[in-house]
């Protein structure tokens, strides 16, 4: 008989890993670490400037939506007082006739004169003015020129004559001067 001599092959053995493969090995593994962690931090950092800057678009809005609220909120009560003055304007005007009105009444006269000083006094307080017109150089922004006059006293489109004044609010022009314009 003969004896048959078996080897057995184990393929699964590996070689032993040297020192050195195993602390190359950690290290990769470590680096891989770094690598992971550095990607998350970037992450982060790109994500806290996304935040930031949306932060900062918010915050502008907001800035121009209150300044914009103010201004129309101002816009609006100027315009209320402009209302306001416009209507008191013929008012205004009677008075005015009523002083140049040829009247015997002394007593009478100065009461009317009074009350027209305590509406002047009210519309300056408010900031209206009156605008400048006779013997001015028309300007069709504040003048409503009537009618044209030839006249060699004037100049060229110089305002001569006053028919009902014109007032403003600033810049904000409440009522045109109606005038006559000469030599235009």
């Amino acid at each position: 008989m003969s004896e048959v001599k078996e080897e057995t092959v184990d393929e699964t053995v590996e070689p032993e890993q040297t020192e050195e493969e195993v602390t190359e090995e950690v290290q990769a593994e470590q680096l891989s670490e770094e690598d992971m962690l550095r990607e998350k931090v970037e992450e982060l950092e790109k994500q806290l400037a996304d935040e930031q800057e949306r932060y900062k678009r918010l915050d502008a809005e907001y800035y121009n939506y209150r300044t914009r609220s103010l201004k129309e909120k101002q816009d609006a009560a100027a315009d209320a007082t402009a209302k306001a003055v416009e209507e008191i304007l013929a008012v205004i005007d009677n008075f005015e006739r009523a002083l140049a009105a040829e009247t015997t009444d002394e007593t009478y006269k100065k009461g009317v004169d009074m009350i027209f000083r305590q509406f002047i006094d009210i519309l300056k307080k408010l900031g209206v003015e009156e605008i400048e017109a006779l013997n001015c150089e028309f300007d069709p922004n504040v003048h409503n020129a009537v009618t044209q006059v030839q006249d060699d006293n004037f100049g060229e489109n110089i305002v001569c004559q006053v028919f009902q004044k014109g007032y403003k609010m600033g810049t904000k022009v409440i009522r045109c001067s109606m005038v006559a314009v000469a030599n235009p």
